[in-house]
């Protein structure tokens, strides 16, 4: 069980926010902190921690007003700790390699893959060629719905076909090199963790597998320890005193 870092950018600014408050119209997201320090500033902090495996994360879709600033704050971020971070938030067959020559240890992609609301597995072996899967994560980020986890995408704003169970994990773990996984109903609350999911994606983990969602206390990531079995990665994001909160990054650095 490792610390991943986080910088989720949007409007052009490091922020944090309600995970399922993001809007496309009108660029709209409930933020819980928004940073005076630039994308580059969080990388080099991480970089000086030895922190690896976190992610950058834009939030703002291609053709917003937004994005080139969202954009251009990623890549800043990326050639600060080239080859620390990964890269994700619209990320597809032309844009990847870009991403991976700016730093990207590897790109992070969802909505690219699921399409429709199914997985297409020709787009997946598409981006393979260009990527590898030694520099892919797949994003399966994921909500409830009818007692179910289902991924979503565009920004976490569709529902997909496909629900999180140990088929959909062992199908998919042939093309990536790791998992990265929004509790997107508890993300930006740090209210508690997801426990029916990291029960389930602790059973599993054949491949590293990174938590995010409702980590608000040092209990929180006790629980995810215990319920996880020790074998899933995580990330804190608003509960994080870097962001406003209240947990102090050193020690969770030592979690």
């Amino acid at each position: 069980m490792e610390f991943r870092p986080c910088i989720d950018i949007h409007n052009g600014k490091v922020k944090q926010i309600v995970g399922g408050s993001l809007k496309d119209t009108g660029n709209q997201a409930q933020e819980n902190f928004v940073a005076a320090q630039d994308a580059a500033f969080f990388a080099k902090l991480y970089q000086k921690h030895h922190l690896k495996g976190g992610h950058i994360i834009l939030l703002n879709p291609a053709g917003s007003e937004y994005y080139e600033d969202t954009k251009a704050q990623a890549v800043e971020a990326l050639r600060a700790y080239p080859g620390g971070m990964q890269a994700g938030g619209g990320i597809n067959l032309e844009n990847a390699r870009e991403f991976l020559e700016a730093g990207a240890s590897h790109v992070i992609v969802t909505s690219y893959v699921f399409q429709k609301g199914i997985i297409h597995y020709d787009r997946l072996d598409k981006l393979l060629k260009v990527t590898g899967k030694e520099h892919l994560v797949l994003d399966l980020s994921c909500r409830r719905k009818g007692g179910e986890y289902y991924v979503v995408t565009d920004r976490w704003q569709k529902f997909t076909e496909e629900k999180i169970d140990e088929s959909l994990l062992q199908k998919l773990a042939s093309y990536a090199d790791e998992f990265l996984v929004h509790a997107v109903d508890v993300e930006g609350k740090a209210q508690g963790i997801e426990q029916e999911l990291v029960s389930l994606l602790g059973d599993w983990a054949d491949i590293p597998i990174t938590y995010a969602g409702g980590i608000g206390s040092y209990e929180d990531l006790e629980l995810l320890r215990r319920l996880g079995k020790g074998r899933l990665n995580f990330t804190v994001g608003s509960a994080l005193d870097l962001f406003g909160g209240k947990l102090e990054f050193e020690k969770v650095c030592s979690c």
